[in-house]
């Protein structure tokens, strides 16, 4: 499994535009191939993070190179982060454990 971990600090002033941008990206990413979950997070600091899981790295390559991903990114380094940061990290080892009870 390949985790990438999007690391973005946006400009002031942004609004709806790249919300609507991000619920698109959202929606495209769910529909590649080999797309296993994606969450966003915000911190009180006004970074921004998200983490993608992808079950290859071919499969990544491909959500990457998508082309309405691709103008994404472009816009997103034009209008909406004054900085990003990508890490792109292969999964070597995982754990889980879940409470007897747990809601999933």
């Amino acid at each position: 499994m390949i985790v990438v971990v999007f690391r973005a600090w946006p400009k002031a002033g942004i609004g709806q535009d790249y919300m609507a941008l991000g619920m698109r990206m959202s929606e495209l990413a769910t529909k590649m191939p080999g797309h296993i979950s994606h969450k966003s997070f915000a911190s009180e600091d006004g970074e921004w993070v998200t983490i993608v899981e992808f079950a290859s790295e071919a499969e990544l390559r491909a959500w990457r190179e998508h082309p309405e991903h691709v103008a994404a990114q472009q816009k997103g380094r034009e209008l909406y982060y004054a900085e990003y940061q990508i890490q792109v990290c292969e999964v070597v080892r995982e754990s889980k454990f879940k409470a007897a009870g747990a809601a999933a």
